[in-house]
C-alpha cells in the first residue's frame, strides 16, 4: 500500500519538474507575441501593437489616445464641467503615468491612489458585487468641483517593520495606513476599505484574448496537486451581457472585459457617466463611441520586448525564478485565442500571470471581498514590462503591489504570504548574489 501511494507522487513531482524545465528553457523575449514593441525609453508603454498595421486601426488607436489623455475638468457641455462633481483624478493618464503604474499619493488637486469602500449591509450596484456605502458609493472621492464637497481629504502614513535574510542582511518593509479622513466623510464602523494603486494598462487586449477555458485549465481551487497553490477564477457581473462571467481585470479581477474596466474608471475615478455606468436621472456624459475608442487604445497598447536574455546574471535569475516556484502563479507563457482585434488573437505571450485569484495571506489582506474574491485574495499581477517601470515614471522610485507599499521588487517578494509563502521563504534563504540575479531577471522583463 505504501508503494502504491509513493509512485504517483513521484510521477507527479517528475511531471512538474519536467514542465518547469520546459517553461524555463523557453525564450520570453517577445513578451507580447507578434505585437511586441521595441524601445527602452520613457514611452516604452505607449506604442501600439507592432502588428497593428492597418491605417484605419492606427487612426482609431490615435483617437483613443486623445480620450485617454483628455482632462475632463477642462471639458464642458452646456456650461457643465464633465469631471465629478466628486472625483479622484480628471483623466486616465492622470493615474496611469505613461500608461504604467501610478504613485501612492493623495494630491492637492488630483490623486493617483484611491480608497475603495463597501458595506456589508449595503445593496450592491452589480449582482454579487460589494455593497454600496450610503451617501458615498464604492470609493472615497477626495476631490470635487465646487459647489460640491468631496468625501474628505486623505492622508497617507507608513508603518515600518524590519526583517533579516538568512545571510544576515537586513531589510525594511512598509505598510500604508490612511491616517485621516476629512469630516465630510461619515463611515460606519463596519465599512470595509481597500487602498489601491493604479496598475499598468499596456497589453490589456492580449490578456483579454486569453480564453476562459485556459484559465479554467490552470485553476486549481482545491489544490488537487498538493503544491500549496490553489488559484481560482473570480466570477463577476458583465454589464453588457447581463450575465455572470470570469473576471480578469482589476486588482481582484473584478471586471470581465477591458470595456467594463475602463467604463468603471470613467465613472468611479473621474465622475464621468457613460453608457455602462450612468446616473439613471441624467444622460451619459460620454457616448459609446468615445468609450469604445478609449477602450480600443488600451486594448492595442503593445508590450515591450524583454531585454538582456543572454546575460549570465539574467539566465541565473531566470533559473532561480522557476526553482523558487514563482511560476506557479506568475505563469510565464499563455496563448491567446479569438478576439475582436485580430492582432491580439492567437499569440504566444509571456505575461507572467495566470490571471487567477490567490490567497496572499493576512499581511496583504484588505479584508474587503469583491464578488467571489475574498479579503485576502488578489489577482496575480503581470510582470511583463516591470523592469521599465522606473524609467517610464521618470526614474523616480516605483511602487509595487496593490497598494504601492513595496518600494523595490525585493520588498514586493518579501510581502508574499499565503500561497506565496514557500517562494518567499526560499527567497529569504538565498545568498546576496542569488537575490541580485533574481532581481536582474525581473528587471529584464
Amino acid at each position: 500500500m505504501k508503494l502504491r501511494i509513493q509512485v504517483p507522487q513521484c510521477l507527479a513531482v517528475l511531471a512538474m519538474t519536467w514542465a518547469c524545465n520546459l517553461a524555463e528553457a523557453q525564450d520570453v523575449t517577445l513578451e507580447g507575441g507578434d505585437g511586441t514593441v521595441e524601445g527602452e525609453t520613457a514611452d516604452a508603454f505607449s506604442h501600439p501593437l507592432a502588428n497593428l498595421s492597418d491605417s484605419g486601426l492606427l487612426m482609431l488607436h490615435d483617437l483613443g489616445e486623445q480620450g485617454f489623455k483628455r482632462d475632463f475638468s477642462r471639458v464642458r457641455i452646456s456650461g457643465k464641467i464633465l469631471a465629478g462633481p466628486k472625483f479622484n483624478n480628471v483623466s486616465c493618464v492622470g493615474c496611469h503615468t505613461g500608461n504604467g503604474r501610478g504613485s501612492p499619493t493623495f494630491g492637492l488637486r488630483t490623486s493617483q491612489l484611491v480608497v475603495k469602500i463597501s458595506s456589508p449591509r449595503g445593496s450592491p450596484s452589480l449582482p454579487g458585487g460589494p455593497g454600496i456605502v450610503k451617501g458615498i458609493g464604492l470609493q472615497i472621492h477626495d476631490h470635487s468641483i465646487r459647489p460640491a464637497k468631496s468625501d474628505g481629504r486623505l492622508q497617507l502614513l507608513w508603518q515600518l517593520s524590519s526583517g533579516q535574510y538568512a545571510d544576515g542582511e537586513t531589510f525594511e518593509l512598509r505598510k500604508p495606513v490612511v491616517a485621516k479622513i476629512g469630516a465630510a466623510t461619515k463611515l460606519q464602523s463596519d465599512t470595509m476599505s481597500s487602498i489601491r494603486l493604479p496598475p499598468p494598462v499596456f497589453g490589456v487586449g492580449l490578456l483579454e484574448a486569453v480564453p476562459d477555458s485556459t484559465l479554467n485549465q490552470i485553476a486549481d481551487p482545491t489544490d488537487s496537486n498538493n503544491d500549496g497553490i490553489s488559484g481560482r477564477m473570480n466570477i463577476v457581473w458583465d454589464i453588457s451581457r447581463k450575465a455572470l462571467r470570469v473576471g480578469r481585470f482589476g486588482r481582484k479581477a473584478g471586471a470581465p472585459t477591458a470595456l467594463q474596466q475602463i467604463a468603471g474608471a470613467y465613472s468611479t475615478d473621474m465622475g464621468v457617466s457613460n453608457p455602462l455606468f450612468r446616473n439613471a436621472k441624467l444622460p451619459s456624459e460620454i457616448n459609446a463611441a468615445i468609450l469604445g475608442r478609449t477602450t480600443f487604445y488600451v486594448q492595442t497598447l503593445g508590450v515591450p520586448r524583454a531585454r538582456n536574455q543572454e546575460d549570465p546574471d539574467v539566465i541565473s535569475g531566470k533559473s532561480l525564478f522557476f526553482s523558487l516556484g514563482c511560476q506557479a502563479c506568475h505563469t510565464a507563457t499563455l496563448t491567446t485565442g479569438p478576439h475582436a482585434i485580430s492582432e491580439a488573437a492567437n499569440q504566444i505571450i509571456h505575461p507572467f500571470t495566470d490571471l487567477l485569484l490567490h490567497d496572499m495571506g493576512e499581511g496583504l489582506a484588505d479584508n474587503r471581498p469583491e464578488f467571489t474574491a475574498t479579503g485576502s485574495e488578489w489577482r496575480t499581477s503581470p510582470l511583463w514590462g516591470i523592469g521599465l517601470s522606473e524609467l517610464v515614471m521618470g526614474n523616480v522610485e516605483s511602487s509595487y503591489l496593490h497598494d504601492g507599499r513595496a518600494r523595490t521588487l525585493e520588498e514586493a517578494i518579501l510581502w508574499h504570504g499565503g500561497e506565496g509563502s514557500q517562494s518567499r521563504e526560499r527567497f529569504v534563504q538565498l545568498s546576496s548574489a542569488e537575490r541580485y540575479h533574481l532581481i536582474q531577471f525581473l528587471r529584464s522583463l
